[in-house]
């Protein structure tokens, strides 16, 4: 008769129900994309990063959700080709960002400062965009990036980098 109980229970446990796949962060997240140098020039200075790069459409979903930190001079780069008008939000993402739109000719278009963790609201220049760099809240304004700066990656940032075949982005300099 006391195998009955223990059955109903260990029944009961397998059937509670627990949060659904979707919104679980994947063992992905864990493995960061390769590095690539990235560097913007604007009037207070050059700044360099080593951000990880969302080539693929799965990697692009994903970007940097659930990520708990992110290093002072990392970040994600989401590269647009062909070029688009990108709206993001911060589903799942658990740490506020700096999102800069990048025009075609390096520029930044846009710069939404400390998106708010979790939010659904879309993030958008309204412009088409070559890319979005997500740098740590706050950061573009520690280091007085502005919009208007101009942004390289690849070996266009470091010659003698690391770079993705395809992913150089060397702008053509302003007139």
């Amino acid at each position: 008769m006391r195998i009955i109980p223990t059955l109903f229970l260990a029944l009961l446990a397998a059937c509670s129900q627990t949060a659904p796949t979707s919104e679980k962060a994947p063992a992905a997240t864990t493995q960061p994309s390769a590095a690539l140098p990235l560097m913007i020039q604007g009037a207070k200075g050059t700044h360099r990063f080593t951000v990880e790069t969302a080539l693929t459409a799965d990697e692009q979903a994903q970007g940097l959700m659930f990520r708990k930190s992110l290093d002072a001079d990392g970040g994600m780069l989401f590269p647009m080709n062909p070029p688009r008008i990108a709206s993001f939000w911060m589903k799942n993402t658990v740490i506020p960002l700096d999102m800069l739109f990048i025009r075609t000719d390096g520029s930044i278009a846009f710069i939404a400062a400390n998106t708010e963790p979790y939010s659904r609201e879309p993030v958008s220049a309204g412009v088409p965009v070559i890319a979005v760099l997500e740098l740590r809240g706050g950061r573009a304004a520690e280091l007085g990036i502005a919009e208007g700066d101009r942004v390289s990656w690849g070996r266009c940032a470091d010659p003698a980098g690391k770079s993705r075949p395809g992913v150089d982005f060397c702008p053509t300099q302003a007139r």
